[in-house]
C-alpha cells in the first residue's frame, strides 16, 4: 500500500513538472493541452556590479511586473548592506523597497533601477524619511548617471 502511494505521488509530480517545463520553455501550449497558461512564469535573473574592491549583487525573481529578490552591497572598508528587494516594473523602471541590515539595524529605503538591455542602472536623487522609510522626494527627478551599473551575470 505504501509503495502504491509513493509511485502515485511520483507519477503526479512528473506530470506536473512536465507541464510546467513545456510552458516555461516555449511559453505556448499545445491545442490539446488543457492546463492553464495564463499563470505568469517566475524568471530569475542575476546582476553584479564590480568597481575596484566595491561589489554589489542583485538577484531578481520576476513574475509579470512584480520583482522580488536580494540586493547586497559590499563596499570596501565599509559596512556591507544585505537585504531583500520587492517592487514593480513600470515600463523599463523597477521601483522597489529595499529592506536591509547595516550596522546591526534594519532599514528600508526606496530604490529605482532603470533597465537598459542586460543592465540595471541604479538611480539617485534627493530623499526624505517618511513613515520609517527613506524615499525619493520626486521620482521624476531621479538621475541615472551610470554610477552603479549592474551587469547581467550567471546565477549561482
Amino acid at each position: 500500500m505504501e509503495k502504491m502511494r509513493i509511485i502515485g505521488a511520483l507519477i503526479i509530480s512528473a506530470c506536473l513538472f512536465s507541464c510546467q517545463e513545456r510552458t516555461k520553455v516555449t511559453g505556448k501550449k499545445d491545442k490539446n493541452d488543457t492546463t492553464a497558461t495564463n499563470i505568469p512564469v517566475a524568471e530569475q535573473t542575476c546582476y553584479a556590479y564590480v568597481k575596484g574592491k566595491d561589489t554589489a549583487q542583485l538577484t531578481l525573481i520576476t513574475t509579470g511586473i512584480v520583482s522580488t529578490g536580494e540586493l547586497n552591497y559590499k563596499w570596501f572598508e565599509k559596512d556591507k548592506n544585505m537585504g531583500s528587494i520587492e517592487g514593480e516594473m513600470h515600463g523599463d523602471t523597477l521601483i522597489a523597497n529595499y529592506t536591509f541590515n547595516s550596522e546591526g539595524k534594519q532599514s528600508v529605503r526606496q530604490v529605482v533601477l532603470l533597465k537598459k538591455g542586460d543592465q540595471f542602472v541604479e538611480g539617485f536623487g534627493d530623499v526624505e524619511e517618511k513613515d520609517g522609510k527613506v524615499r525619493f522626494k520626486d521620482l521624476s527627478k531621479v538621475t541615472f548617471d551610470n554610477a552603479i551599473v549592474f551587469e547581467k551575470t550567471v546565477c549561482k
